[in-house]
C-alpha cells in the first residue's frame, strides 16, 4: 500500500500530456466532483454512464445491519455503525451513496485496476460492497483512510452482471468537512490519494496521471480553452475548471443548481455512442449530495425532474429503522418529485454480488 498526497510538478504534467497521455484507453465514462463553497458548504456530484440499464434503485439502510463480505467462507464481517442512502447497481452492489454522518462514497470504472490475489491471508470483501463497507463504518474521510491503510480485507472482484468482464473500479470518498480521498488498486497494490484538493475524479487514466492533467490545464486556464469531447481526460479538465469557477454563493438552492450544471456539463448526452470506443456510454443518471444538509438528490436522464431524499428525516435507528427501497423502474424512468422519503417501501435487502 502507498500514499500520494501532493500534486505532480507542472513540468511532469506537461511532459505527460505531450507524450499523448490524453489518448488513454476509454472506459465507462463516469465523473465525480466536489464543490467547496461559502459557509463551509460541501457538495459532491457524480454521473453514472453505462451502455445498458444499470438497474439502479435507491435504498435506505439502518444501523445495526449484519454484513458479509460475500467472498467465500473467509469473508470479512461487520455490523453497520451508520445508516445510509445508496444508489444500487443491478441491485447487487452499492455504486454511490451518503451516510448519516455526511460521508459520501462513489465507485467509478478504472480499467487499469489490478487487485491482489485473494489467498486467504486476510478476509475477503466483494468489490460490490466496497463502497457500502466504508459508508457503514466511517464518519469522515480521515477515519476511513486510516482504517483502509491497514488493509483489513482483500478486495475480490467478479464479472459485471450480464457480461464476461471483471469489474475494475476505483473508490472516491468525501465528507462534510470537505476532505477527499481516492482509493485505487494498481499492479496489485492499494494506493490511497488523500487531500482536500482532490475534488475531481473520472475514469482512466489512474489518478496520479489525472493530477498531472489538472496541473497542465491550470497553466492553460479554462477561460482560454477547454477540451470538449466525452473522453475521460476532457471531462476531467472541464469539471476541474467549472467546479472552481462557479460562484461560492450563500443560497443553498442556487448552490445545488450550480453543481448540477457542472455535472451535466461533463455528462454524455443520452443516446450518444462512440463507434470506435464502445465503452464511452450515455449518462444514465446523476446524483448530488449536500453533506451539511444531508440531502441526496437524484436525476435520471429519462425523467423531467429532480427529486431528493432527506437523510435527517429517515429513521436509521437499530431498534425501529427498516430497510427501505425506492423503485426507480427500468432505466430509472419512474417519475418521482420533491422530497421522496415517503415513497420508499420496506424491502428485503439485496445480497451483494459475490460467492
Amino acid at each position: 500500500m502507498s500514499f500520494r498526497n501532493r500534486p505532480l510538478p507542472a513540468l511532469g504534467a506537461a511532459m505527460l500530456v505531450s507524450m499523448g497521455m490524453l489518448a488513454a484507453p476509454a472506459a465507462d465514462a463516469c465523473t465525480r466532483l466536489v464543490y467547496l463553497g461559502a459557509h463551509d458548504q460541501v457538495i459532491t456530484a457524480r454521473s453514472m454512464d453505462w451502455k445498458t440499464d444499470v438497474g439502479t434503485n435507491l435504498w435506505a439502510f439502518p444501523r445495526g445491519m449484519k454484513r458479509s463480505g460475500e467472498a467465500g467462507p473467509d469473508s470479512i464481517r461487520w455490523i453497520s455503525k451508520y445508516g445510509s442512502v445508496i444508489a444500487s447497481g443491478y441491485d447487487v452492489s452499492t455504486t454511490d451513496g451518503m451516510n448519516e454522518a455526511g460521508l459520501v462514497a462513489n465507485v467509478l470504472w478504472l480499467v487499469e485496476s489490478s487487485y491482489p490475489k485473494h489467498d486467504g491471508s486476510k478476509p475477503g470483501l466483494t468489490i460490490a460492497a466496497w463502497a457500502q463497507y466504508v459508508l457503514d463504518n466511517y464518519a469522515t474521510v480521515r477515519e476511513a483512510v486510516e482504517a483502509l491503510a491497514r488493509e483489513p480485507f482483500a478486495i475480490v472482484t467478479d464479472d459485471v452482471p450480464g457480461e464476461e468482464r471483471l469489474a475494475t473500479l476505483h473508490l472516491s470518498l468525501s465528507d462534510a468537512g470537505g476532505d477527499s480521498a481516492i482509493v485505487e488498486y494498481i499492479d496489485g497494490r492499494q494506493v490511497i490519494h488523500h487531500s482536500r484538493t482532490y475534488q475531481v475524479m473520472t475514469n482512466s487514466p489512474i489518478f496520479e496521471k489525472q493530477l498531472a492533467m489538472e496541473e497542465y490545464w491550470r497553466q492553460i486556464g479554462g477561460t482560454v480553452m477547454l477540451p470538449g469531447t466525452n473522453r475521460a481526460s476532457d471531462r476531467f479538465a472541464r469539471a476541474a475548471f467549472y467546479v472552481e469557477a462557479i460562484p461560492a454563493g450563500e443560497n443553498p438552492v442556487e448552490t445545488i443548481a450550480s453543481v448540477f450544471s457542472v455535472i451535466r456539463n461533463v455528462s454524455v448526452p443520452y443516446g450518444i455512442a462512440t463507434p470506435d470506443q464502445p465503452n464511452i456510454s450515455s449518462t444514465r443518471w446523476r446524483t448530488v449530495a449536500d453533506h451539511k444538509r444531508k440531502l441526496y438528490f437524484f436525476e435520471s436522464a429519462l425523467t423531467p425532474n429532480i427529486f431528493w431524499v432527506d437523510l435527517a428525516k429517515m429513521d436509521f435507528s437499530e431498534r425501529t429503522g427498516k430497510v427501505l427501497k425506492l423503485d426507480l423502474g427500468p432505466n430509472q424512468a419512474r417519475i418521482h418529485s420533491g422530497m421522496a422519503n415517503a415513497e420508499f417501501r420496506e424491502a428485503v435487502p439485496f445480497r451483494f454480488l459475490g460467492r
